[in-house]
């Protein structure tokens, strides 16, 4: 059953994804406020197959915690559901990206115009340099940037480094710095055709001020993320046990009973 939903909803994923890309490609040449608003409908109805052919729901915590004006937040990146949900939780973020990225059909074009921040992680210092640098204006306009601190999804329970894009934003733009943990890649995993039914929870975690030594504000950044993400994975895993208890069998047949 699992298996035959995740083929359902990776079929209509691509389907109406397609569709949608078609149909939206005048917002490319429209204001940005448009196309975000675009992507934001993309990204809800997406959500909206998610939650009906798949099972899966999901749940925003901490949203308080997010300062009023600029700010930079930290997440941990587990699943493509991560950049769905941004869309909706912060209504105008700026993302930093893979420049790969913004060469997929639809999805690239679309957040490109939508003043996405492109990094080259083969060009070293000079990237963080422009980097920063497209950051300036985007955090001057009191819009959330969205940075992923180990560079790529990484499973649940997996640690990567964490890479000095974060450090290099947080000095650069003297803003707050707000972790966030999830456990969506227990659900929807990297490269995963199969999707488990349940609840995804995002956590947004209390700021970091400004002003921190680059060291000393990795290294809490890092443990805040780690630790919480650690916490929402036992959360998801007893959840899923808990279900799958109380979820009645099928009643035997006459013949097995005789």
């Amino acid at each position: 059953m699992i298996w035959a939903r995740g083929l359902a909803f990776n079929v209509a994923f691509f389907a109406w994804t397609a569709i949608a890309g078609t149909i939206g490609l005048p917002f490319l040449i429209a204001p940005r406020a448009a196309t975000m608003q675009f992507g934001q409908f993309w990204a809800r109805s997406i959500l909206f197959l998610l939650r009906v052919i798949v099972g899966l729901d999901h749940e925003i915590r901490g949203l308080d915690r997010i300062p009023r004006g600029g700010c930079i937040i930290a997440m941990k990146h587990q699943s493509a559901w991560d950049t769905l949900i941004l869309l909706i939780v912060l209504s105008d973020p700026a993302a930093v990206v893979k420049r790969e990225l913004l060469l997929v059909p639809f999805y690239g074009w679309y957040a490109a115009r939508a003043g996405s921040i492109a990094i080259d992680r083969k060009a070293g210092a000079s990237a963080l340099r422009r980097m920063t640098a497209a950051a300036r204006p985007i955090a001057a306009k009191g819009r959330p940037i969205v940075i992923f601190p180990e560079g790529t999804r990484v499973a649940p329970g997996v640690r990567l480094p964490y890479q000095p894009g974060v450090a290099a934003l947080y000095q650069a733009l003297a803003l707050p710095l707000v972790p966030a943990a999830v456990n969506s890649g227990y659900f929807w995993g990297r490269r995963s055709f199969v999707k488990r039914p349940g609840r995804i929870v995002l956590e947004f975690l209390d700021p970091i001020a400004p002003g921190w030594p680059r060291r000393r504000v990795m290294a809490e950044l890092e443990q805040r993320i780690e630790t919480a993400a650690a916490e929402l994975l036992r959360e998801a895993e007893a959840l899923n046990e808990a279900t799958s208890l109380i979820t009645p069998r099928a009643p035997r047949s006459p013949s097995a009973q005789t």
